[in-house]
């Protein structure tokens, strides 16, 4: 019986994965009474009920846990921020004992930043570092018109040889974005890296020590590697996406082209992306072409 057991728990749990697997492709029917919720976020639910078990007992900070906190670093505060943690970040601080020392690190200084600072320190000491000098000069913009979500994909099996050529880096918006198209590429027999901020610190080290080193060509990330890491030998990116922001237009593209090397970025644009790229080109007072069909002779 027991191992009956077990080898009905093995089964459904198999069954349970594969499920797991082809949930892309499901489709649901449902009475019109009830409707289909795909994400937590359209539910509309209260904080509390959001962050679920893992934060009870942790929004309000006991005496002994108020004491034991000496410090608060914020660091990437302007994304944090970007990405509508103000409110929780100020729940956070309304707990915290005055004496508590409070670190902002801060890749900008907008407005939100600012009103932070005065909020939460007295006469902070501010430590200014010298901005990275990213720039649009050297680099050729070119976009590809790819009307529909699912032409990106042959899109860019076609320009891999080209991707070959240099080093590259192709960004996507999303860490499941990043997931899906490695699983694709690898599954067309290409070869590629991944990265983003889910993964352990100890196999983000690995895959950029592989990716510096030249042992691996393309790598596949999000924003994460937009800020801060340098690689000399990349000249080539591809915005998979175009980014949420415009200011992470120069963070994605800036990689390419350093030190004086030439290089190139190449966007893909959706029929409802156009309004998005002509942002940007007004943004940063420059101009993105069609890509050519000779665009590995400018790499």
């Amino acid at each position: 019986m027991a191992a009956a057991a077990t080898m009905a728990t093995s089964g459904s749990a198999r069954k349970r994965l594969l499920k797991e697997e082809d949930m892309t492709k499901v489709e649901f029917e449902t009475s019109e009474e009830v409707d289909v919720t795909p994400t937590f976020d359209t539910m509309g639910l209260r904080e509390d009920l959001l962050r679920g078990i893992y934060a009870y007992g942790f929004e309000k900070p006991s005496a002994i846990q108020q004491r034991a906190i000496k410090m608060l670093v914020l660091d990437e505060a302007d994304e944090m921020l970007n990405k509508g943690f103000k409110e929780q970040i100020y729940d956070v601080y309304r707990y915290l004992p005055p004496a508590t020392q409070v670190v902002l690190i801060s890749a900008t200084l907008p407005h939100e930043i600012l009103e932070m600072t005065n909020k939460f320190m007295t006469d902070p000491i501010r430590i200014l570092v010298k901005r990275d000098e990213l720039t649009l000069e050297g680099i050729k913009q070119f976009f590809v018109a790819v009307e529909r979500e699912e032409w990106k994909f042959d899109t860019l099996c076609d320009l891999y040889d080209t991707l070959t050529i240099t080093q590259a880096v192709i960004f996507c918006n999303t860490k499941r974005k990043v997931d899906w198209l490695t699983e694709k590429m690898r599954e067309a027999n290409f070869t590629v890296s991944s990265m983003h901020g889910d993964m352990p610190q100890k196999e983000r080290e690995s895959i950029m020590k592989e990716f510096r080193s030249g042992a691996s060509r393309v790598l596949i990330s999000t924003d994460v590697w937009a800020r801060g890491l340098d690689v000399p030998q990349v000249s080539l990116i591809i915005n998979y996406d175009l980014p949420n922001n415009r200011e992470l237009y120069i963070h994605r593209i800036g990689r390419s082209g350093r030190y004086g090397r030439k290089g190139v970025a190449i966007n893909f644009v959706k029929n409802d992306d156009i309004r998005i790229l002509r942002d940007i080109e007004q943004y940063y007072s420059t101009q993105i072409d069609e890509m050519p069909m000779n665009v590995a002779d400018l790499i």
